[in-house]
């Protein structure tokens, strides 16, 4: 028997004033799960990030985290957003771009770092292999680097829940591999919910794939359906993953299945 739902959103329409982006969404997460969401843009992706954080209320419809409404549950969420606001000429450290995870806006003007934060951070560090980084400038780190930090960032309020919007848009192939390999040690204990354009990488590395774009439609299987497809591109479209030979569209024969 699985789980309760670390996320569980039920026949939820959202938007901004009087623009509906989400139309009747239903979607159930469990802490197992490692699910990469698809979508063209302007399809809804981050009016759902925006939902589950507790910073968008749903016009119908209800969601939860971690049981509690999204403001509460947001404590178990650790979030890496696709931008990240930082001037590369100033000098922060590694370290102190994690600290920031640490902070609560109640506490922020008191802030002193007990042992506890201070073991946080080096766990966090360390799980993404940039503990020995540490005291390094972040304008001295290549782009996956980066991106590793601010996953660590995520991680040091030990979150139950990993969320991540277009993780590798600004890294290279080879760092993208790296990091794709991290988020599957860490589903070992977190729940993940990737937000990407990279259709064919996803499809190798996640466990379940969903799409948006206004209506979410989700299986909870690894399989891209022509009904992803469709909403997505709002076409007829064939999939070729760069001549890999597995398949991750249903076979034309029926009750034929490829791994």
């Amino acid at each position: 028997m699985q789980n309760k739902a670390v996320i569980s959103i039920k026949n939820l329409w959202a938007g901004y004033d009087s623009d509906t982006i989400l139309e009747d969404v239903s979607f159930e997460m469990f802490q197992e799960d490692y699910v990469g969401l698809i979508g063209p843009n302007g399809g809804g992706k981050t009016t759902l990030i925006r939902v589950i954080l507790g910073l968008v209320k749903p016009d119908r419809g209800t969601i939860s985290v971690m049981g509690m409404e999204p403001y509460q549950g947001r404590k178990h969420i650790g979030y890496v957003p696709q931008f990240q606001v930082e001037d590369k000429q100033f000098p922060i450290s590694v370290w102190d771009v994690v600290a920031m995870g640490r902070l609560r806006p109640s506490i922020f003007a008191n802030f002193r770092m007990s042992s506890s934060d201070k073991q946080a951070i080096e766990t966090a560090l360390d799980q993404t292999g940039m503990l020995e980084f540490r005291n390094r400038t972040m304008n001295e780190l290549s782009g996956g680097q980066r991106q590793r930090v601010y996953i660590s960032r995520a991680l040091v309020t030990e979150p139950k829940i990993l969320l991540l919007d277009e993780p590798t848009s600004s890294v290279d192939s080879h760092s993208s591999t790296q990091l794709y390999d991290l988020l599957a040690k860490l589903n070992d204990h977190i729940a993940i919910l990737l937000i990407s354009h990279d259709l064919t990488a996803i499809s190798t590395y996640v466990k379940t794939i969903g799409c948006v774009n206004r209506r979410l439609v989700y299986s909870g299987t690894k399989e891209i359906t022509s009904d992803m497809l469709d909403i997505a591109y709002e076409c007829p479209v064939d999939l070729v993953a760069h001549g890999l030979p597995h398949r991750v569209l249903p076979s034309h024969q029926e009750g034929h299945q490829h791994d």
